[in-house]
């Protein structure tokens, strides 16, 4: 029976196996091994927004497993002219092994899964991102080692990235916080999920307005772009907004000595984020950033071999 990722809830039964799966990846591809579990399969990617870090690591991924991937354009496909999302998902099913699909809107997303007959990767939406956070999660584990009990404190937009943090957070025992302005807080009803989750698992969940006071003590430091793609439009009045949420040396000097920055990228460096800390020995923004190569290897196999 064929299984979609479309949201963190998805992975909630075996999201310690996939990352311990993508771990054992990741050494044989530093080992240099040659591990080819996905030979002859072939991924179609839909990329409705622009990127660097999902359309590369997927698609050197799937080459890396042994499989093949082909980027598709809605411009260069009938979807662009018309054709339904239904259709467009029947179709690929007969010829692709798997789909990732990076799309502005969630509910297209879903239509999509519902009518696809392969597994159906989210690779970014209007709500979720949850192949960032499996990435981020490979990260965190390799810094610290563990999970439980560490405070990771997200500052900025309740955005897409924001709502998969919660729940991954909540399913690995970290306690979540979030430092962000009234009105742009997480989705609710994935808000309420990942808090019954978190207490299930011992751990904490707290908005708070203050990014000074929330990060005080932080294992980890979380920021994203204050404006998402397909938010120009607002993009004056948020960064006024968000101006107070910069992390910078001030802000992160509350935090543990040892903490970690993180940052889904691409960094909008001088305003959700000071050089400074991107660059600092604290940093583990490119660290993650390659984690989306293993953390998604992990997922394909998991799903299509």
């Amino acid at each position: 029976m064929k299984r979609d990722v479309i949201s963190m809830l998805d992975v909630k039964e075996d999201l310690n196996e996939i990352l311990e799966l993508a771990s054992e990846i990741k050494k044989r591809q530093k080992s240099g091994e040659i591990y080819e579990p996905l030979k002859n399969k072939t991924l179609g990617m839909i990329f409705e927004k622009p990127s660097t870090r999902t359309r590369i690591s997927f698609e050197v991924g799937m080459t890396q497993l042994g499989g093949h991937a082909i980027y598709l354009s809605p411009k260069d496909m009938q979807m662009g002219r018309g054709e339904t999302i239904a259709d467009t998902a029947r179709v690929l099913s007969r010829y692709v092994d798997g789909i990732m699909y990076r799309a502005f809107s969630h509910d297209v997303m879903l239509e999509l899964a519902k009518n696809a007959t392969v597994p159906v990767i989210n690779g970014l939406d209007d709500v979720e991102h949850p192949t960032q956070i499996l990435a981020d999660l490979l990260t965190i584990k390799e810094h610290k080692g563990h999970f439980k009990g560490l405070k990771f404190v997200y500052v900025g937009d309740g955005n897409n990235v924001a709502n998969s943090l919660a729940l991954g957070a909540a399913m690995v025992g970290m306690d979540f916080y979030i430092a962000c302005p009234e009105g742009y807080e997480p989705n609710a009803y994935l808000w309420e999920k990942a808090g019954k989750i978190a207490a299930e698992n011992g751990s904490a969940m707290e908005i708070i307005r203050d990014p000074h006071e929330a990060v005080k003590d932080a294992d980890v430091i979380y920021t994203d772009v204050a404006v998402s793609m397909g938010q120009e439009a607002e993009a004056e009045v948020k960064e006024r907004i968000f101006r107070k949420y910069q992390v910078n040396e001030k802000l992160v000097g509350n935090a543990k000595p040892d903490y970690i920055f993180m940052h889904c990228l691409p960094a909008h460096r001088g305003h959700e984020v000071t050089d400074g800390v991107v660059d600092s020995p604290n940093s583990a923004v490119f660290d993650e950033a390659e984690n989306r190569l293993h953390a998604q290897k992990g997922l394909m196999v998991k799903l299509m071999k």
